[in-house]
């Protein structure tokens, strides 16, 4: 067997050490805090995807995989219709309503036709592929520029995005907030706990999952809208993934906000900590990019933490009841030596 002389382990050592060296030289602090107000700026943005999202997967227990296609339908109609002539702000609205639309048809879908929830998602995703490229005139992106059209948001003043975004997700939760407390609300939220009393109660449960599911695809659109502006242009594969991205700010903010408030984590503290829960991802998404890793391992990265963070209450449990069984069988045993 050949062996490896000590010089030659040295040398190798030595580039090793020395490339290390470099990598960590060509990292700059600057360079990192220079990107912080870019990664809040977009993960305000895609609070208002997450608090969509939250929605339909927490309030009403459905897995709705239509926002991948929603969130790129609000940046196709935005675009286009700016472009077009019209306002800003009313393009903003009008993609919110064409998000509500596409709702509208995953829930129909579902209570109408029978088809499970999971299902409609997917249909109606796969018709908003085609539908969102129609609308940009079969391309495959449109760009739409902040020094020819006034935009709600930009990515070329992210200070001004930032105020923007917080006055975005602050009233949506606010309006969400006063929503969930009315009796139409409440009844949507019986739902999603537990349907079968909620009909027994005379609820009407198809309504509310249209409902749920109309609200959260609006939510959604609105947060592609303001990406698209903030970006500078609509993507049709914009929003591939985004049902993982959601998942991850609301269970990354749900895990926070547990162990910062614990019990007095109520619905209205539950939303602020998942608009906190997307910022978190994106400075997360900016330190992946600032180490210069390969940015597209960032789904992968994505996917772990949202299957340890959904595993980790299912094995709390199950590891709880092993030990009550434990308990369970070991006083039975004590017992039944007593008895003998």
């Amino acid at each position: 067997m050949r062996s490896i002389s000590p010089l030659t382990n040295f040398c190798t050592r030595g580039a090793y050490m020395g490339a290390i060296g470099e990598y960590l030289s060509s990292l700059s602090l600057s360079g990192l805090l220079s990107r912080i107000p870019a990664g809040v700026s977009q993960g305000l943005i895609w609070a208002l995807m997450a608090l969509g999202v939250y929605i339909t997967f927490r309030i009403l227990d459905i897995a709705d995989l239509s926002v991948d296609g929603t969130f790129s339908t609000g940046g196709a109609v935005t675009v286009i219709l700016i472009i077009g002539g019209m306002p800003p702000a009313l393009a903003v609205l009008i993609a919110f309503v064409c998000g509500l639309v596409a709702g509208t048809v995953t829930g129909l879908l579902h209570t109408r036709l029978g088809i499970p929830a999971i299902l409609a998602g997917i249909l109606t995703q796969y018709a908003l592929y085609s539908i969102n490229l129609a609308i940009m005139g079969f391309k495959a992106n449109t760009a739409v520029s902040a020094d020819k059209y006034s935009l709600v948001v930009s990515g070329r003043s992210v200070n001004a995005a930032i105020i923007v975004s917080i006055c975005f997700v602050a009233v949506i939760i606010a309006l969400l907030y006063w929503f969930f407390g009315t009796e139409r609300g409440m009844s949507v939220r019986a739902t999603g706990c537990n349907q079968q009393m909620s009909k027994a109660q005379g609820i009407n449960i198809n309504l509310n999952k249209v409902i749920g599911l109309a609200l959260s695809n609006g939510l959604v659109a609105l947060s592609g809208s303001l990406f698209a502006q903030y970006s500078g242009f609509a993507d049709v594969n914009s929003g591939r993934g985004a049902i993982v991205i959601g998942l991850a700010a609301v269970i990354i903010g749900e895990v926070i906000g547990d162990a910062i408030l614990g019990k007095r984590m109520n619905f209205a503290f539950r939303m602020i900590f998942i608009a906190i829960g997307a910022i978190i991802y994106y400075l997360i998404y900016t330190l992946v990019l600032w180490l210069k890793m390969d940015s597209n391992m960032m789904k992968l990265f994505t996917s772990v933490i949202v299957a340890i963070c959904l595993a980790v209450p299912y094995l709390k449990n199950a590891r709880l009841n092993s030990f009550r069984r434990a308990g369970k069988n070991s006083q039975t045993a004590v017992g039944g030596k007593k008895d003998a």
